[in-house]
């Protein structure tokens, strides 16, 4: 059983790169690919927080490393690039982590806070698939790519109308590149989180609105953040999901199969 089981989930060998990999989610995501046997890059901005996910990753017997990066950069993105090939020469996995959030009335939204969330949440997923997706065409050998979605790509919500966009991009993205990508075998598939408290999302959570987003899960709580690492595992995997690209795998305590 043991052993099956590792067959279809052990990442022993790969080389993962996690951006967003400083934040609670990712970061947790980057603590499961290490614990399935992957050597994880973290890239980020918050070395302090690099630090102490990195022990945690080592603490449980897995190996990590932080690169300090500018999601929105391209020139900041190839460096992080170079970096991991002269550590390891090569990637297999990467995780489009990195994007923010902000709960600005639309009417009040102004172009700088617009263009500064289509820069993180979209230019940062564009730009990393290009430069690390050329990069396992190059190698031949495949990949997986997990771009990290949102509800509110797959419904629009309320009070996040730019998130909101943003993340309808990525979902779109990851299915062209699914499209495009499939014959050198390269999976790119959305991972969408429902409501799991975030640092970029908790400015949003009033009182009301915590109220409301229960109400409509029927496992009446959020999501925690190690709750992301199975489907992640998953994705991941090319044993486990050979043949999944260009989905959508929502975890979200049922929130989206609720109507009335």
């Amino acid at each position: 059983m043991g052993s099956y089981i590792e067959s279809l989930f052990s990442l022993e060998g790969q080389v993962a790169v996690v951006t967003g990999g400083t934040g609670e989610l990712c970061g947790a995501m980057a603590e499961g690919l290490a614990g399935a046997g992957a050597f994880v890059y973290l890239l980020g901005r918050s070395e302090e927080k690099a630090a102490a996910r990195i022990a945690r990753i080592e603490e449980a017997g897995g190996a990590a490393s932080f690169l300090p990066v500018e999601a929105t950069s391209r020139g900041s993105i190839e460096a992080a690039l170079k970096s991991v090939l002269e550590g390891h020469q090569k990637v297999d996995i990467l995780v489009n982590g990195a994007g923010g959030n902000s709960a600005t009335p639309f009417m009040e939204i102004s172009d700088d806070e617009f263009q500064s969330l289509l820069d993180l949440n979209i230019k940062s997923v564009f730009a990393a698939s290009q430069i690390f997706g050329q990069q396992m065409i190059s190698q031949g050998k495949g990949g997986s790519i997990i771009n990290v979605g949102s509800m509110s790509g797959l419904i629009p919500l309320s009070r996040v109308f730019t998130y909101s966009l943003t993340k309808a991009a990525v979902h779109n993205l990851s299915k062209n590149l699914a499209r495009e990508w499939a014959p050198h075998n390269i999976r790119v598939n959305t991972l969408v989180p429902g409501f799991f408290p975030a640092e970029q999302n908790r400015k949003v959570l009033t009182k009301d609105r915590v109220e409301s987003i229960l109400g409509h899960t029927p496992m009446n709580r959020f999501g925690e953040s190690n709750e992301l690492i199975g489907a992640t595992l998953l994705l991941a995997s090319k044993n486990a999901s050979s043949f999944i690209t260009g989905e959508e795998l929502v975890i979200d305590g049922g929130y989206a199969s609720m109507t009335i």
